[in-house]
């Protein structure tokens, strides 16, 4: 039974009429969900009142999974079937992932996108994260109380359309509906603006497990322009973790490693590097599998020269990005840091040192995403209060082009072009007669179609024979607000037409999304009993504590056998909610019910009767 919603009137929607939205910050080491409840952004914690959850998935030979908790503690055990950091993945093929001959996985370099080779069969990055964000999704339903109208979910501001499009495709198959995919950098301006209404120019520093942001915004009179963006999807804190985990290596003169042992030196590499937020020194103590023994006393002043180049790395799309605002470093009125990993001190006196300004946190770095992504959930799901007037101006992360004769791009949409937008362009045929025209889409920002990616290809087919040059080809590129693409071409003097909507090379088919749903029913038909469990074991808890409370106020309205028999009635309801069936549960919970009415209609009688006593007529009225 869900909780009703209070509020002042005119400050939020009527509780009958609040739509139930979420953000999402699907993260590469912890993922989040969080909501707005009385026009109070705020993250819903799990059962046992954890905010974070490992973006973790263990598969099961019997092809079953655990998510979060229960997984991480499988790590160093069972490395092979445990997957983490599943976002690094995303759109990728395994040429694009680093340090991949490093990971215990087994990797099937598919024409696609990489996929996993597990006991419970090959899963694609989609699919793990389909299992990390249904999770998520079960966990808010569970804290709000009903279904979920839409979502809002994070993506890194520099994920290109691949990457993005595999995110809307794992969320699909986790059964969400999708309101828009946010660039966490903007996610984090929206909490920090409307917490704080700030105005001015403000760099949002992001870096996370797996990738690294840098957001230039402006915000004036509750308009949050994004000026320009940059970064790299493939750095962050699982990097730093990485070079010390090599550093290890290299100072224990350990031998080649199993699987198992590189998993343990992994999670000791990264409970160092955050030890060392607080700390001068940390001792790392490791005993191998293999029987080798490691203690080594690691300082800050080591991990800060041994990571020295990962934190310069990120200093560089910082600069281009300063260039691409035509700003400098002293035009930026504060710096906001995003993302766990810019809890290391030499993080923070790198960008300090930069901007000339202490940076901003007192917003949970962890948490600051997945606020501001559910600000924006409430607002597209019709939420609206007074107060919420605010506009969102996001860009494209990486220029969309076509090619041209030659192998060159000739770019249609530049990047930090402010999204949604649509360009067109005029082409022409090459050859005389040419009756059709092989269109392919680009992504990035170099000049030869060999070093940028090829996101899809199409034909324009029908063209009038004409002489070369004479035809005229315009073509379209539509960016929606989540960042995803389509292309329409059309022969302006014939009206031949043609268009696609970008599905990248990286993503998938329409019939693997629709395989995946097929599969994941069964999963979806066990979390729906899950559901339906726990919602009679909380009406079984009520009616019973309701029930005793009256029993111990009331209990003289009642004979013996009376109370027995309700007594009796409690037991059951207490014996079938330790079971795991919800009908059992609900016959139960009816029968106590059914068996307390004449109970509940002496009490009502009573409460009458006292009411009533020792008063006039004239003092009832």
């Amino acid at each position: 039974m869900a909780l009703l919603q209070i509020s002042e009137p005119g400050m939020s929607t009527a509780p009958h009429q609040h739509r139930l939205a979420v953000g999402i910050d699907l993260g590469t080491t912890n993922s989040l969900v969080a909501t707005v409840r009385n026009s109070i952004p705020e993250v819903l914690n799990d059962e046992a009142g954890r905010p974070l959850m490992p973006s973790i998935v263990r598969y099961l030979p019997n092809g079953n999974a655990h998510i979060g908790y229960k997984a991480q503690a499988a790590q160093t055990t069972d490395p092979k079937n445990t997957i983490l950091s599943v976002k690094r993945f995303m759109g990728r093929g395994l040429k694009d992932i680093a340090y991949a001959e490093n990971l215990p996985y087994d990797f099937l370099d598919a024409p696609g996108m990489v996929q996993l080779k597990t006991v419970a069969g090959v899963k694609s990055p989609v699919e793990i994260s389909a299992e990390i964000l249904a999770t998520l999704r079960q966990q808010a339903e569970d804290a709000l109380g009903d279904d979920l109208v839409g979502a809002v979910i994070t993506v890194p501001a520099y994920f290109d359309d691949a990457q993005r499009q595999a995110t809307k495709d794992a969320a699909k198959l986790a059964g969400l509906n999708v309101l828009r995919l946010l660039n966490e950098p903007t996610a984090a301006a929206i909490a920090y603006g409307l917490d704080n209404a700030s105005e001015g120019v403000y760099v949002v520093y992001d870096l996370g497990g797996g990738t690294f942001d840098i957001s230039i915004l402006k915000l004036t009179k509750g308009v949050f322009e994004v000026l320009a963006t940059g970064g790299d999807s493939a750095l962050g804190g699982d990097d730093f973790d990485h070079r010390l985990f090599c550093w290890i290596s290299k100072e224990a003169a350990l031998a080649p490693l199993s699987d198992e042992d590189t998993r343990v030196l992994m999670v000791k590499a990264r409970e160092a590097k955050e030890l060392l937020s607080t700390k001068a020194e940390v001792t790392i103590d490791a005993v191998l599998n293999s029987g080798e023994r490691v203690h080594l006393l690691l300082t800050a002043e080591i991990f800060d020269e041994i990571t020295q180049h990962l934190v310069a790395k990120t200093l560089t799309p910082t600069r281009k990005a300063l260039r691409d605002a035509e700003l400098s470093a002293d035009d930026v009125d504060g710096v906001v840091l995003v993302g766990g990993a810019t809890r290391m001190p030499s993080i923070r006196k790198a960008v300090g040192a930069y901007f000339h300004t202490t940076p901003l946190a007192n917003i949970d770095p962890d948490k600051v995403v997945a606020l501001g992504a559910a600000i924006q959930a409430n607002l597209l799901a019709g939420n609206r209060a007074a107060g919420d007037d605010w506009l969102l101006l996001d860009v494209i992360p990486l220029s969309l082009g076509i090619e041209t004769m030659g192998g060159l791009v000739e770019k249609v949409i530049p990047r930090n072009s402010t999204i949604p937008c649509a360009r067109a362009q005029e082409f022409t045929t090459f050859k005389d007669g040419q009756t059709a025209m092989a269109i392919q889409i680009l992504q990035g920002e170099r000049e030869l179609v060999s070093d940028c990616r090829s996101l899809a290809k199409f034909e324009l087919r029908g063209i009038p024979p004409m002489a070369a040059g004479a035809a005229r080809i315009r073509v379209t590129y539509q960016v929606d607000a989540d960042g995803l693409l389509s292309v329409s071409a059309r022969e302006l003097r014939s009206g031949v037409e043609a268009s696609i909507s970008v599905k990248p090379s990286y993503g998938l088919a329409d019939d693997d999304i629709s395989r995946m749903l097929q599969e994941s029913f069964a999963s979806a038909d066990v979390d729906m009993q899950a559901r339906a469990l726990r919602e009679e074991q909380v009406e079984a808890e009520r009616i019973v504590l309701a029930t005793e409370s009256a029993l111990q106020s009331d209990a003289a309205l009642l004979s013996a056998e009376e109370q027995a028999a309700i007594t009796a009635l409690i037991a059951v309801v207490r014996t079938q909610t330790q079971g795991a069936d919800h009908l059992a549960i609900k016959a139960a919970v009816e029968a106590l019910a059914h068996g307390t009415e004449d109970f509940a209609a002496r009490r009502m009688d009573r409460s009458v009767h006292d009411a009533l006593t020792g008063k006039t007529l004239d003092q009832v009225s």
